[in-house]
């Protein structure tokens, strides 16, 4: 069996220690297996998987196999789900109920995608959906697999107030609370008084969102909102170590991240280690080295470029060692019954018709069918991490 964290336990100890819980949002195609195990080398308590469609995870088995891969011991760990009816959502939690801690719901994803689809911020309009959605997966798994749910603040303070007021009468053990409302960009400020004033109104946890991107950033939205955790996306992209108190990227987890390569075998795809180590470089190249790292195309270029050009010869290789992974076995009576269902659903993104067009060998560097705004989060963007090469 699986190592197995209650999430509300690990709350609470938090604040029985007067600190926070330090988080690694869930970041499409970023947050997985190998970067969870990595960011908790450094001092993160809890990890999220990058969202995943709750309806194409029940229906396709490379969405599976794709977008979920654990070890024992890859917990505490959250798997967010993005949902806007009952049934994938409850399916899609009983499916992973026994290789995770909980399910979250997104609710604040900005694209116009999610938005016309129904999923994201566009619940932030239907609380009774939220509702329905939340007590349904409550009702079915036990009371220890937590039920969260992820938001932005919304324009009318009012609005959201009531909404999470709902949302904590309905059962939801923790609540993310981004900053920022659904029609601003990254690069805004976030609502700082709002967000306070939301979390006066609560009783449940509260995860704080947005803007964070070094533990000095951490420590003083904790202090003004006294928030039960504090989670970050791109800092901790481009710093896994950002939480440790590091402000750049330490060699050591760089070397680390290259271990977890060679643990991992083909588990990880080139994209995937490549992509990472971009972010992870970005303070550390000049812009001539990133027009050369940028374009790398195997994983013996970008490891000897590494050795040769970055690392400190006197960087001890580091021995820290992966989790056994695990052979998820999916109950077939839920994926099946799904797997009816998927005849060209009309959606506008639908993992059994798009699979295709995200080619996970890739070596050009162009291998996302992006049909995403760039000025949204990265916890929901396909980043143009290769700008640097096109200058």
């Amino acid at each position: 069996m699986k190592d197995k964290t209650n999430i509300l336990e690990l709350f609470a100890c938090a604040k029985n220690r007067e600190t926070y819980l330090k988080v690694c949002a869930p970041m499409v195609r970023y947050s997985k297996v190998q970067f969870r195990n990595l960011v908790k080398m450094y001092d993160v308590d809890l990890t999220f998987t990058p969202m995943i469609l709750a309806n194409s995870f029940c229906q396709n088995s490379k969405a599976r196999s794709n977008e979920f891969v654990t070890t024992f011991d890859d917990t505490p760990l959250i798997v967010q789900f993005a949902a806007n009816n009952v049934n994938d959502f409850v399916d899609a939690s009983k499916l992973v109920y026994q290789y995770a801690d909980g399910v979250d719901l997104n609710c604040g994803c900005p694209q116009r995608w999610a938005i016309k689809d129904g999923y994201g911020s566009s619940l932030l309009s239907k609380p009774e959906i939220i509702h329905d959605l939340v007590r349904c997966v409550k009702n079915s798994l036990p009371h220890d697999f937590t039920v969260s749910v992820k938001i932005r603040i919304m324009s009318e303070l009012k609005k959201t107030i009531t909404m999470c007021q709902q949302m904590e009468k309905c059962g939801v053990d923790f609540l993310t609370v981004h900053g920022r409302t659904p029609t601003q960009k990254n690069s805004e400020p976030i609502h700082v008084e709002s967000m306070k004033t939301v979390l006066s109104t609560l009783s449940i946890p509260i995860i704080a969102n947005g803007g964070v991107k070094t533990l000095d950033e951490a420590e003083q939205l904790y202090e003004v909102l006294k928030c039960d955790g504090v989670m970050s996306a791109s800092g901790i992209l481009s710093n896994p170590a950002m939480f440790s108190g590091e402000t750049i990227t330490p060699m050591s987890c760089i070397r680390a991240w290259m271990n977890l390569k060679n643990i991992s075998g083909d588990r990880i795809s080139f994209q995937c280690y490549h992509h990472h180590l971009v972010f992870m470089l970005e303070k550390l190249l000049s812009k001539k080295q990133k027009q050369v790292f940028n374009y790398l195309s195997t994983f013996k270029d970008v490891d000897d470029y590494i050795l040769t050009h970055i690392l400190d010869s006197d960087i001890i290789e580091n021995k820290h060692a992966i989790g056994n992974f695990i052979s998820c076995d999916f109950d077939e009576s839920i994926t099946s019954k799904h797997g009816k269902k998927c005849r060209g659903c009309g959606m506008s993104v639908c993992y059994c018709s798009c699979i295709n067009n995200y080619d996970y060998e890739s070596r050009d560097g162009n291998f996302f069918s992006s049909y995403v705004n760039t000025n949204d989060d990265v916890d929901y963007m396909d980043s143009n991490i290769f700008e640097e090469k096109i200058l």
